[in-house]
C-alpha cells in the first residue's frame, strides 16, 4: 500500500502538491425528512472502487504558518504579540514534525508550506492555490498578532473549513471573538496544545471518511443505491433475502466453533439461550461479516426486527456488539439517523455508540437507554471489554443477545444526528448511576439509567423518542466543534 493509502498518510511541500490533481465532491440536498425517507430519491453519483466509494482517499489537509521573519522585526525594532523573546523560527520547525507526526497517525495527507506566509502578497498566494486544489481543510498557524488579519481573508475567500491556532500570546481577546463562533471555523487559542490540533485535524479527517463512506443496508424495501444529503455517504442496499442465503449457506466451521466458544468462554453466565443458540449466532456473525467483505462496506445497518418476527433471520445482535467492538459500525432497525450517529462517534471519538430506546425515571428523573445490543469495548477496540451476560432477544424470546454491563459512574454522551438538507445534532452529557436487570424491569437486555448534566432527563422533546446514542466519556465540545466546522445545527 502507498503512503496514500486508506491506512497511511502523506506529507508533501507546496511545490509537490500544486501538480498533483485535487478532487471535489460536491454534498447533495433533499427535503428535511429523516431516515431513509430523506434519501429515497437521490441518485447515486457512481460507481464504487474496491475501497467502497468513488473518491475514497486520505484527507488533504493544507497548512501553513503565518509571521514575518524575526530578522525583519529586528530591522523594524518593534515586535508586538508574542514578544521579542518569542523563536517563531524554530516553534515552526517544531510544529511542522509534530503536526505530521499527526497526520501520519490520522492518515491524512498533509500539505505544508515550507516558507512561512507574511503579509497580504502571500495570502494572495496561497488563497488563490487553495481555491484551485481544493483540500478537504486548512490548518493555519499565526506566529504574529498582526496576520490574523490574513487568516480571516483566507478563510473567508476560500471558504473551506478551517483549523486556526495560535499558541497563548499571540491573539488578544478581540481576535480570539471574531472567529470562535464562526461556522467552518475552529478556533484554537491555548498554549502549544497538539491534542487540540489533532482534535481538529480529526474533524477534516472524520468529514472526508464521511463522505467517501458506504453503508450496507439489508432490507427489502429500498432502492439498491442511495446518497445521503450532505454528508455524501453511500447507502448500497441489499435485500434480506441475500443476507439470508449466506447465512443459511454457512457452515459450522472453525471460524464458527471459534466465535462461538469465545461468546460462551467470555461470558458471565448464560441465562435463556441453549449452547445451539450461541452456535447460531457465530453462525450468523460469521455470514455478516462475509456480506459486508463482499459489499466493501465501512459500515452497515439491517432491518433486523422485521427478520426476526417473521423468524427469517435469529437475532443478529452477538454479532453487531462484535463488529461495534472491532470499530464496524453495525445500526439496528436500519435506522439511517442512528446509523450516521454512530459513523461519527466511531471516526470522531475512536468509540463504539450505544443505539438505545430512550426513556425516563419520572420520579429520581434520570435517563434510560435500553437495547438487546451493545458494544463492550466502550472506549474503543484497544480498551477493556466489559462484562456481558447471553440472554435470549427480550420482545422476540428467542436466539442469544448481550447483556452488557456498563460500569457505574461512566461519563457518557448522549447523540442524535438528524439526516436532512439543514442537518441537526442533538448533543447531551452525563453519567451512568446503574444497570437495570430483565426481569424485573421491563425492556430490552442492556438497561441502564444515567443522570443528563444539560437538562432534566425527563425534559427531553418528544421527538427524541427512538435510537439515540450514547458513548463512553464526555464528548460534548468535539462533537459542537465538529458541528460548527460542518454547518450541522446543534439542537438544544
Amino acid at each position: 500500500m502507498s503512503c496514500c493509502g486508506n491506512h497511511g498518510s502523506c506529507w508533501m511541500h507546496r511545490r509537490d502538491f500544486l501538480r498533483a490533481a485535487g478532487l471535489a465532491a460536491a454534498g447533495l440536498a433533499v427535503g428535511p425528512e429523516s431516515l431513509l425517507a430523506a434519501v429515497s430519491n437521490v441518485p447515486a453519483t457512481g460507481p464504487a472502487n474496491s475501497q467502497g466509494s468513488a473518491s475514497k482517499g486520505p484527507a488533504t489537509i493544507r497548512a501553513a504558518f503565518l509571521y514575518p521573519s524575526t530578522e525583519s522585526l529586528k530591522k523594524e525594532g518593534y515586535y508586538s504579540w508574542p514578544g521579542s523573546n518569542f523563536d517563531a523560527e524554530g516553534h515552526h520547525r517544531d510544529y511542522a514534525a509534530r503536526i505530521a507526526a499527526i497526520a501520519k497517525e490520522l492518515g491524512v495527507r498533509l500539505v505544508l508550506d515550507e516558507q512561512a506566509l507574511a503579509g497580504p502578497a502571500a495570502a494572495d498566494r496561497f488563497i488563490q492555490e487553495v481555491k484551485q486544489q481544493k483540500p478537504d481543510g486548512l490548518l493555519l498557524i499565526p506566529f504574529k498578532k498582526s496576520e490574523w488579519e490574513s487568516v480571516k481573508r483566507i478563510i473567508a475567500e476560500t471558504g473551506v473549513p478551517t483549523v486556526a491556532m495560535a499558541t497563548i500570546g499571540v491573539l488578544l481577546m478581540p481576535h480570539i471573538q471574531e472567529l470562535r463562533g464562526k461556522p467552518g471555523v475552529f478556533v484554537i487559542s491555548s498554549l502549544d496544545n497538539f491534542d487540540a490540533i489533532r482534535d481538529g485535524m480529526n474533524m477534516i479527517r472524520t468529514r472526508k471518511w464521511l463522505r467517501d463512506a458506504v453503508i450496507l443496508s439489508i432490507a427489502d424495501d429500498q432502492p439498491a443505491e442511495l446518497t445521503v444529503p450532505v454528508l455524501g455517504t453511500r447507502i448500497r442496499g441489499v435485500p434480506m433475502k441475500k443476507y439470508s442465503e449466506v447465512y443459511r449457506a454457512m457452515p459450522v466451521d472453525a471460524e464458527v466453533m471459534q466465535v462461538a466458544k469465545a461468546y460462551l468462554g467470555d461470558a458471565k453466565e448464560r441465562r435463556e439461550p441453549s449452547e445451539a443458540d450461541v452456535l447460531e449466532a457465530a453462525r450468523v456473525h460469521v455470514a455478516l461479516k462475509r456480506l459486508i467483505e463482499q459489499e466493501r462496506a465501512d459500515a452497515m445497518m439491517m432491518k433486523c426486527l422485521d427478520g426476526i418476527q417473521k423468524r427469517v433471520i435469529p437475532p443478529p445482535c452477538m454479532s453487531f456488539m462484535d463488529l461495534r467492538d472491532a470499530g464496524m459500525v453495525a445500526g439496528c432497525q436500519n435506522d439511517l439517523d442512528a446509523t450516521l450517529t454512530m459513523m461519527i462517534g466511531q471516526q470522531l471519538l475512536g468509540r463504539p455508540g450505544f443505539q438505545h430506546n430512550p426513556a425516563c425515571d419520572t420520579i429520581k428523573n434520570l435517563y434510560y437507554g435500553s437495547h438487546c445490543t451493545s458494544p463492550r469495548k466502550l472506549e474503543g477496540p484497544a480498551g477493556p471489554a466489559r462484562e456481558y451476560i447471553l440472554r435470549s432477544h427480550a420482545e422476540a424470546g428467542i436466539g442469544t443477545v448481550p447483556q452488557v454491563l456498563w460500569p457505574d459512574g461512566m461519563d457518557v454522551t448522549i447523540a442524535e444526528y438528524v439526516v436532512g438538507d439543514k442537518p441537526e445534532m442533538l448533543v447531551y452529557t452525563g453519567k451512568t448511576v446503574a444497570n437495570y436487570d430483565t426481569p424485573p424491569a421491563g425492556g430490552c437486555r442492556t438497561s441502564l439509567c444515567a443522570t443528563l448534566n444539560e437538562i432534566p432527563a425527563c425534559d427531553m422533546k418528544p421527538e427524541h423518542m427512538l435510537h439515540l446514542a450514547m458513548f463512553a466519556g464526555n464528548h460534548a465540545a468535539q462533537l459542537k466543534a465538529f458541528c460548527q466546522m460542518f454547518g450541522i445545527a446543534v439542537r438544544a
